[in-house]
């Protein structure tokens, strides 16, 4: 059967081409990766090889898959002896660690590798008890690094491998010393790969120092004269992580019969994503290299005739679609790399028609959409979600409209004898008020929640207020630069006494912007998660876990009580409904835990909304 001539044939992946081993083409065929980026096109092989490589690339290129995949089939998973990783990465911030850390956890699961992320702001104490268990990769910010070296806990002496991501932000950020200390704890044969957007003279000289007869890579970028469709309007939706599905569905609520090609990274999170949607009453179909080409020709035989609403796909899949009717592109992620999303949103505004770009941003993804928009040279329109509020009037504006065409029609007759009896109990409009009630409950969705707001980081780098007092500027997942010698976040949460009960008071110490809220002051919520010391939690966890993935200061915590089987942690009450949508997705220890407000509220506190 051959392809419709709108839709190129899906390719088979080339990572084996690359010379990877079946265990890591294995966890990438799992993850979804479909094909290689050109940073990892370019750095793999030399690295594989064993050659230094010396590379310019933008962040959102996939620069650490192109690192970590040579780095986990080079060295020997499982010998790492306690305190002596036989890889180091570094990178600027805790957030960089903690997603680098994910991402060679996910890629080397299959082969047993272990991984540990060491950054400030988390507790040393678990730290050093995954150095004692052993570990082949570290994954480390400078400052904490060189802490762990002073101590004596992190010995390089079996470093085979070392690796430094961003190297321009880590200069720019006031690690030239640090880096210069810990590259020089290394072997001096080992092999070092350095990664950074730019080479300017100051990366260089720290090239000529540390690595030997580098592979030169760059990514070339694609002019950016064109780069935007003009008649494309492009605007971003900031939202939490948690909240992502429900603000696309509000989206797609609010727009007149929308035809929308919406963009996930995995084949995985298109299947996953399409089934969602369907769940939802959408029209939805998946369109990824997974599919047989019989299965691909019927979903964009679906798509073309309008019969389907909603078409999720990857980049690749979705190579040589060109239909004119779409009027919406969705990027659900922030696309890795600029050119990619240049390349999805020219998707729409096609034949002389007028075109949405909507790309969906967590706050931690600021950097990503900066990039998008030195690219394209254009500065994205940040919206503000529709409201509960926007969504009841645009179905009753459809209602009215429908009401309107029923009227015009000559089919009523039927319901006279239903009309015209209790036409003479009831006022005629308020029968029509009860017919239009009715009519509009049997078409309302039952996702009626406000999505909570959330807000970029300023170019700056310090966060504006996402409500109100307490909710404030905050970690976020952004890679912000704070200053040296601070906690990126209130700071660690002592464990006191053997329930693992804690009240940090003031958990920004000296710093912090306001102290939380002392028992029995209004403003006070307890959050009930479901996980323990069974599980393995500690405070600096939840406190870590908390920060991240809700964007909110240290200082909203209050106590935490470790059980057995549950943890309780007061939070200001200002702060509950989006601590809690936070991580409704996301893992503490690689655990998904249930979280919701606790039964038993705080002393004196008020219960949490909602």
């Amino acid at each position: 059967m051959t392809s419709p001539p709108d839709l190129e044939p899906a390719q088979s992946t080339p990572f084996g081409d690359l010379g990877l081993d079946a265990d890591l083409l294995n966890a990438l065929s799992e993850l979804g990766y479909e094909e290689p980026t050109p940073v990892q096109e370019q750095a793999i092989p030399p690295l594989l090889a064993g050659r230094d490589v010396l590379a310019e690339a933008p962040t959102g290129t996939g620069k650490t898959a192109a690192f970590a995949l040579p780095v986990l089939q080079r060295i020997p998973i499982g010998d790492g002896r306690a305190g002596y990783p036989s890889a180091l990465v570094l990178v600027p911030t805790r957030e960089l660690a903690m997603q680098v850390a994910q991402a060679v956890h996910r890629y080397g699961r299959g082969a047993g590798a272990r991984v540990l992320p060491v950054y400030g702001g988390q507790s040393i104490h678990h730290q050093l008890q995954g150095l004692r268990r052993g570990v082949d990769v570290v994954v480390a910010t400078p400052g904490r690094a060189v802490d762990h070296l002073k101590r004596g806990t992190l010995k390089l002496d079996d470093v085979r491998v070392a690796v430094l991501d961003e190297a321009d932000e880590m200069l720019d950020m006031g690690f030239a010393e640090d880096l210069e200390l810990i590259l020089g704890s290394a072997p001096a044969e080992r092999q070092t790969a350095l990664f950074s957007a730019t080479i300017s003279s100051t990366i260089a000289r720290l090239a000529r120092r540390h690595l030997r007869d580098p592979v030169r890579v760059t990514v070339a970028r694609v002019p950016s004269t064109d780069a935007a469709p003009s008649a494309v309007r492009q605007v971003a939706y900031v939202v939490h992580r948690g909240y992502k599905l429900a603000a696309l569905s509000r989206l797609l609520d609010v727009e007149q019969d929308p035809s929308a090609l919406v963009f996930a990274r995995t084949r995985t999170e298109v299947d996953e994503l399409a089934h969602a949607l369907s769940g939802r009453g959408y029209d939805a179909g998946a369109l990824h290299g997974g599919l047989s080409q019989e299965q691909r020709d019927r979903i964009m035989g679906r798509f073309r005739d309008g019969t389907l609403d909603v078409l999720v796909a990857t980049d690749v899949a979705a190579r040589g679609l060109d239909i004119p009717h779409v009027s919406h592109v969705v990027n659900y992620d922030v696309p890795s790399a600029p050119e990619a999303y240049v390349h999805r949103i020219g998707r729409t505004g096609r034949a002389g028609r007028e075109g949405v770009a909507v790309t969906l941003v967590e706050p931690r993804e600021h950097r990503l959409l900066r990039n998008i928009e030195s690219f394209t040279r254009t500065r994205l329109e940040v919206g503000k979600l529709p409201t509960v509020a926007d969504l009841r009037e645009k179905r009753l504006d459809l209602l009215r409209a429908t009401l309107r065409e029923a009227l015009l029609g000559d089919d009523l007759e039927r319901f006279r004898a239903v009309v015209e009896p209790l036409a003479d109990e009831f006022d005629l409009v308020d029968l029509a008020l009860a017919a239009v009630s009715l009519v509009d409950g049997a078409t309302r969705t039952e996702d009626e929640l406000e999505v909570p707001t959330a807000t970029l980081p300023s170019p700056g780098g310090a966060r504006r207020a996402a409500g109100p007092p307490g909710v404030g500027p905050g970690g976020g997942g952004g890679r912000g630069k704070p200053r040296r010698g601070q906690p990126a976040f209130g700071g660690p949460v002592r464990p006191g006494g053997p329930s693992g009960y804690t009240r940090p008071g003031n958990a920004g110490g000296p710093g912090s912007r306001r102290p939380f809220p002392a028992p029995g002051d209004d403003g006070v919520a307890r959050l009930y998660i479901g996980g323990g010391r069974r599980a393995g939690l500690r405070p600096g966890d939840l406190v870590g876990a908390i920060t991240n993935e809700a964007g909110v200061r240290g200082d909203v915590i209050g106590a935490i009580e470790i059980r057995d089987d549950y943890s309780l942690v007061d939070v200001a009450a200002s702060a509950a409904d989006r601590i809690i949508g936070a991580l409704q997705d996301a893992t503490i220890r690689g655990k998904h835990l249930e979280i919701r407000p606790d039964g038993r509220s705080a002393p004196g506190a008020r219960p949490p909304r909602g």
